[in-house]
């Protein structure tokens, strides 16, 4: 198999197990606080045991390092609102909400990035309305709150999105991703006291949530992300952009299939997704000429989309 086509295969692979982190974060009974709090504990405990990490952490100038922090708690933001509002609504509502941070991206990377504003990138905020009010009229009144969530999840990916590709040339991946997962656990620890919650902030798991925060860590994690790496010294930015949106897709296609949430959705719901997914998929082909190289975006960005643009 030629390089190309093996990197395409490994890249689908990646967006697949992305997936799969709306599923377990419906599986898992854990709370959202306690299930991101020990997702980012277990990612981060792992990236200890790496000397890549501590070599580059040496190397890193402080300035730097609190950059990255900095992102970090972002991270841990977008993270406890994604899981929110599955907890809140299901995992193919969330998973759309999360198909609207291109939407967002596309109006705040031009004031983070210091660039002038391109209008054809107005036609993605344009479009996607439609297809939020079909979202919003094609869920039972009760997950409505968990869409509002998710849109502010969605929000936080467009801003850590953007500050990560900023800064992605200053750092060495793996170190990046040790210090704003490693930030992202520390302050939700702080932050713990003032969210409501019922029992225990950082609860024990059970066995099955255990086994499921370890396939969510790991599985959906640390392993895409590597193949990622591989991957990527093949693909154009056009090529992998077209198919990590396809991220809610397989969300969606995997929560009808192994959760059976179409029973809780109507139509109007999925062509709400449709006209979204349709926006979404217009951001790259505006930006096509762009660049003709991908860097890989880091590893605590992974829930909504793995690659800087």
């Amino acid at each position: 198999m030629q390089p190309v086509n093996q990197a395409r295969l490994q890249i689908h692979f990646c967006v697949l197990l992305w997936g799969f982190t709306a599923i377990l974060g419906k599986l898992i009974t854990l709370p959202a606080l306690p299930l991101v709090w020990w997702r980012m504990l277990l990612v981060v405990a792992a990236l200890l045991l790496m000397p890549r990490v501590w070599r580059g952490l040496r190397a890193m100038p402080a300035r730097l390092i609190w950059a990255y922090a900095g992102i970090g708690v972002l991270v841990s933001l977008h993270w406890l609102s994604f899981y929110a509002a599955i907890k809140l609504s299901n995992a193919s509502v969330g998973a759309t909400c999360i198909a609207l941070g291109p939407v967002f991206l596309a109006f705040i990377e031009p004031w983070i990035a210091k660039r002038r504003f391109d209008p054809r990138e107005l036609l993605i905020g344009v479009a996607v309305v439609p297809g939020v009010v079909m979202v919003v009229g094609g869920v039972p009144h009760d997950m409505r709150l968990g869409i509002a969530v998710g849109v502010l999840s969605a929000l936080f990916v467009a801003f850590f999105g953007s500050l990560n590709k900023r800064l992605v040339e200053h750092g060495d991946p793996l170190t990046v991703t040790f210090i704003e997962l490693g930030t992202g656990t520390v302050f939700l620890t702080l932050l713990a006291p003032f969210i409501p919650h019922a029992g225990p902030a950082f609860m024990l798991p059970g066995t099955h949530d255990a086994l499921l925060l370890l396939a969510l860590s790991f599985g959906c994690t640390l392993l895409p992300f590597a193949l990622a790496l591989v991957a990527l010294r093949h693909m154009s930015a056009f090529g992998t952009q077209m198919v990590t949106n396809l991220e809610p897709v397989y969300a969606i296609m995997l929560a009808i299939v192994l959760l059976g949430e179409q029973h809780e959705l109507d139509g109007w719901f999925y062509a709400g997704v449709a006209v979204i997914l349709a926006a979404v998929f217009m951001h790259p082909l505006l930006n096509r000429r762009a660049r003709s190289t991908r860097q890989p975006e880091l590893l605590g960005t992974a829930e909504s989309h793995s690659m800087v643009d």
